[in-house]
């Protein structure tokens, strides 16, 4: 029974492959993969968030209303559970995709600040961590939209006939994306300004 049973399988799988199952599968693996890559850039501008934090912390004090919004962007976003699941499931993508969007914000708005503290701004620890928090901005963007392409590819690989009668069969269904009203806040990199020169005379700090 049980060799009857692996061989129907063996059969319907050779069947299959005719009608699109081998792409599929290289579709579905391509998807995983650039997912794997925005949860890579996602994570390493999260551990930036806590040295950019303390830094921005030892010259504005202050700003307590600003860092302590990066540092709740960063909970919530460490909160998100990410598993397999989550490619499949809209809510909990937008949900992610949400908490990612709060903390680019909150970046944002912490450079900004940053702007009224000429000693801060000349701090190499802090120029440091500006030029590393704009390259993983902009590797993030790359990961997102490499993603967003092999998603639509994936899709439209299942959609189409006869593919869609073996994605049925077996189970693949249409994966959701990012969002178009979110994209621009997730993509959108923090403004980073390196501020005048060394030998320059720093512009005096706002007052407050």
């Amino acid at each position: 029974m049980k060799f009857l049973r692996a061989a129907a399988t063996l059969l319907l799988v050779l069947a299959l492959s005719g009608c699109g199952y081998n792409s599929i599968q290289r579709e579905d693996e391509a998807v995983k993969a650039a997912w794997s890559e925005v949860l890579n850039q996602y994570q390493r501008r999260a551990d930036l968030v806590p040295n950019l934090v303390n830094t921005v912390k030892g010259y504005a004090q202050h700003e307590e209303r600003v860092l302590t919004e990066v540092t709740n962007a960063r909970a919530r976003v460490g909160s998100v559970q990410v598993t397999p699941e989550l490619l499949n499931d809209p809510e909990a993508l937008a949900k992610f995709q949400a908490a990612q969007g709060q903390l680019s914000g909150a970046l944002s708005r912490l450079m900004v600040v940053s702007e009224n503290y000429p000693q801060l701004k000349a701090d190499g620890s802090f120029r440091d961590l500006q030029a590393q928090l704009e390259g993983t901005e902009n590797r993030i963007t790359v990961a997102r939209n490499r993603y967003v392409a092999s998603v639509q590819s994936y899709n439209t690989l299942i959609r189409s006939f006869p593919n869609n009668l073996t994605a049925k069969v077996m189970g693949y269904k249409v994966k959701p994306n990012f969002s178009v009203e979110n994209e621009k806040a997730i993509s959108t990199a923090p403004t980073v300004d390196f501020g005048t020169a060394p030998n320059s005379a720093p512009a005096p700090a706002a007052t407050r």
